[in-house]
């Protein structure tokens, strides 16, 4: 009874909003499920099911039609630039038990240190969703920071496909493209506990003739190619730069304070709790300041953006925060973050405005 997936695609442009929707019905055994996809036009898209068990095509094709019908309402049409699929298995959601490596920010007065050094490589730090890759056999899974199985643009699925060897790779997704920085595994070997450089160094072996759609991350090692590399990245509009020491091994999680690999961004955001509605499509925003949500402001949600209900997570760009009310300065809403838990976002991702000393 396998029927090919059916995929339905909309689009919305208003003025600088871009967006597009799709909806497809999935065969799975005896059954189907009804997945989506939505998100900007050429951003990795937010992906997801509608059904959490197979249901059968009349059904299917019930939740489908009323997924199209709530979009055109909102301005959604036919039309536009073919969809790219996501490659999703109906696993989505299941802990694999792997978790990312995550950073920690720097301070002003660390930058000069660690692009002086010859022990950390500096690389860019894409403004995309962190996507870990597991080829084992045949089966080929995407991985979110959070170490739960999400779905993956087909592009890079397809690039995966082509590496001859099992492995698990590590990197950020933006678009179609998969940034990649690090080995994990491969050929059935464990490299956590290898130096970076050592795994960085057979990444680049193992990538070096793929499609466009894995993209080793650059790295420079020495002082003046880092400060080179910063300048030119600052001057580009990159969100900013990474710092790994070459010698240390993989460690998964986030330290308590400083680690191994650091992160400095040349524009200010983090990851925030909705914490109610206000009029205006403007929502209050809070941090967990140790067991306490404490307040950090408001941000308006754009129009090309469904407002967040209380309780999402969801980033926010901002020019700094006041360290008396704890709120953020000139904030501009980026989107939801589903990869996020909400006690993972914490006062300590503010940058605060600096405090000026009067002369006595």
């Amino acid at each position: 009874m396998n029927a090919s997936t059916t995929t339905t695609s909309l689009y919305c442009r208003e003025g600088n909003s871009d967006k597009e929707y799709h909806v497809s019905i999935t065969p799975q055994g005896e059954g189907y499920f009804v997945t989506y996809a939505y998100g900007r036009r050429g951003s990795t898209l937010t992906t997801g099911s509608k059904t959490p068990d197979i249901v059968t095509l009349t059904q299917a094709t019930a939740i489908h039609d009323k997924l199209v019908k709530e979009k055109t309402a909102k301005g959604y049409r036919h039309g536009g630039e073919p969809f790219t699929p996501y490659h999703q298995t109906g696993s989505e959601g299941n802990d694999t038990g792997f978790r990312c490596q995550l950073l920690n920010p720097v301070d002003d007065c660390e930058l000069s240190r660690l692009l002086a050094d010859d022990i950390h490589c500096l690389q860019q730090k894409f403004e995309g969703r962190r996507l870990m890759v597991r080829k084992f056999g045949n089966e080929i899974i995407g991985i979110n920071r959070r170490g739960l199985i999400v779905s993956i643009p087909e592009p890079i699925r397809q690039a995966v496909a082509t590496i001859d060897e099992d492995c698990l790779i590590d990197g950020e997704a933006v678009g179609d493209v998969h940034h990649v920085f690090d080995l994990l595994e491969f050929e059935g070997k464990d490299l956590r506990s290898m130096r970076y450089l050592d795994r960085y160094a057979a990444l680049m072996l193992l990538l070096a003739y793929q499609p466009p759609a894995l993209s080793v991350v650059c790295s420079s090692c020495l002082p003046a190619d880092k400060l080179e590399m910063f300048d030119m990245l600052r001057q580009h509009g990159a969100e900013g730069v990474v710092f790994k020491d070459l010698e240390a091994p993989f460690s998964p999680g986030r330290p308590n304070s400083s680690g191994t690999q650091l992160k400095f961004k040349f524009v200010e955001s983090a990851s925030f709790v909705v914490t109610s509605h206000n009029a205006k499509r403007s929502v209050s925003l809070g941090l967990y300041d140790g067991d306490n949500l404490v307040p950090a402001g408001n941000v308006t949600i754009p129009p090309n953006h469904p407002v967040p209900a209380p309780g999402d997570v969801v980033d926010v760009r901002y020019m700094h925060a006041f360290r008396e009310s704890g709120s953020i300065y000139q904030p501009v809403y980026i989107g939801p973050r589903s990869d996020i838990l909400a006690n993972e976002c914490g006062t300590d991702q503010l940058k605060y405005k600096p405090t000026s000393t009067a002369a006595a």
